[in-house]
């Protein structure tokens, strides 16, 4: 298999041309761009000790919704590393054409989403000191544990499998064994998104999530918002003279996102209807997606995505600044869908509150249990999407050294 890359129809990466963009790359805009990432994040870390400061009370958690904003974005994290090791290792493993040495890249910004997914788990503890008790306790029966240690292993894959490739294009690892550990690297890519859907569909007592359809759908989501993301960065890269990637591997990109948009929307209309027809036990969780307090998430889901796919298919559309809107619009349908899934979970009562009702126990409360579930139960709080930009400016901070310090552009190896 060759991943070469090209410009235009048939130049290589060491062409003069390119190797001048490359050569401006890495220069005062990535500088700039570091500098307001490390800011991000100190800011970020400011604000977490805030956090650990005051306690969980700050945010808009309580005992309803006891997960956020947090674990909302770290579904979405995980979703967008495991989508783009995905569409790296795939042609590798089977032998497949690839996209036009894109695969440095595409690991790079999956093991970087890998970090920030570890680091909003992070920032959900109440108390991180106590981390350590988490494996000294651990209850192996737990698919919380399960999903603990198949992240860490993924990330450990990830950072092996860049390992491998960079050793490949030196001639010092055999494409036998590249491949080997590419095939290792799709499985666990796979595993880790279905492990992290167990842990909700595994929870009977919420409508939402108890359901055999999540793991392939957390999947089919992972892979519209993982090749969405790799597509925005080689678009980007592209323009910033980082990749010189022929044309046809960007439209064949688009192509596989818009068929991943379908597949993942089709899953979704599958789940609704056997939720809701013909007013079946679901249909409440229909009406409130549909019509209720999480409408606007859903409908910029659906609607985003099938103006994405639409541009994707359209040949006369896939033009590169409509390709990054078309990625834009899928991730945040993506987003808008952990959002509804996670709240969602939480915004049907299964049972009656055991205790005296206070603002303290419940978000929006003001005429008890009715009052509570009146509107949308959980919105975060400024500190909380503060801690998440933080976050964010920590994953832009990783990428962006990667790509100044590390050799993550393709060499014209046959491979």
């Amino acid at each position: 298999m060759t991943e070469n890359v090209q410009a235009s129809s048939s130049s290589r990466v060491s062409s003069p041309s390119t190797s001048a963009r490359t050569a401006r790359f890495g220069g005062r805009g990535l500088n700039i761009a570091i500098v307001v990432a490390a800011v991000l994040t100190i800011l970020g870390l400011v604000l977490w000790g805030i956090q650990l400061t005051g306690g969980l009370v700050q945010t808009g958690m309580r005992n309803f919704d006891s997960w956020g904003l947090y674990i909302t974005c770290f579904m979405f994290l995980v979703g967008l590393s495991a989508g783009g090791l995905i569409i790296s290792s795939i042609p590798r493993a089977f032998g497949m054409k690839g996209f036009g040495g894109i695969s440095k890249v595409a690991v790079w910004t999956s093991i970087c989403c890998t970090v920030l997914a570890i680091g909003f788990v992070v920032v959900d503890l109440g108390q991180p000191l106590r981390l350590w008790e988490l494996f000294a306790y651990s209850n192996l029966g737990s698919p919380l544990m399960w999903d603990i240690i198949v992240l860490f292993v993924y990330l450990i894959l990830s950072i092996v499998y860049l390992w491998a490739q960079v050793r490949h294009e030196a001639g010092k690892v055999s494409a036998t064994a590249l491949r080997v550990v590419s095939f290792i690297a799709l499985v666990c890519a796979v595993l880790v998104h279905s492990v992290t859907a167990w842990i909700f569909s595994l929870q009977q007592a919420h409508d939402m999530w108890h359901t055999a359809l999540m793991a392939p759908w957390f999947v089919s989501s992972a892979l519209v918002c993982g090749t969405a993301l790799v597509l925005i960065v080689v678009v980007a890269l592209r323009a910033a003279g980082y990749l010189a990637v022929d044309q046809a591997n960007v439209v064949k990109m688009a192509k596989l996102l818009g068929a991943f948009v379908c597949v993942d929307l089709y899953f979704f209309a599958c789940d609704l209807l056997t939720e809701g027809f013909p007013g079946g036990e679901g249909a409440n969780v229909v009406a409130m997606l549909t019509s209720g307090p999480l409408a606007p998430f859903f409908w910029v889901e659906v609607i985003g995505c099938i103006i994405a796919a639409a541009i994707c298919f359209v040949p006369s559309l896939r033009k590169n600044a409509a390709l990054v809107i078309a990625g834009i619009l899928a991730i945040v349908g993506i987003f808008c869908k952990r959002a509804q899934l996670l709240v969602g979970g939480f915004q049907i009562p299964n049972i009656d509150y055991p205790a005296v009702m206070t603002q303290y126990s419940a978000t929006n409360w003001s005429d008890g249990m009715a009052g509570a579930y009146a509107g949308l139960v959980y919105w975060p709080t400024p500190l909380e999407f503060g801690i998440a930009l933080g976050v964010t400016g920590l994953g832009a901070l990783i990428l962006l050294l990667g790509l100044k310090f590390l050799p993550l552009q393709p060499t014209e190896r046959t491979e």
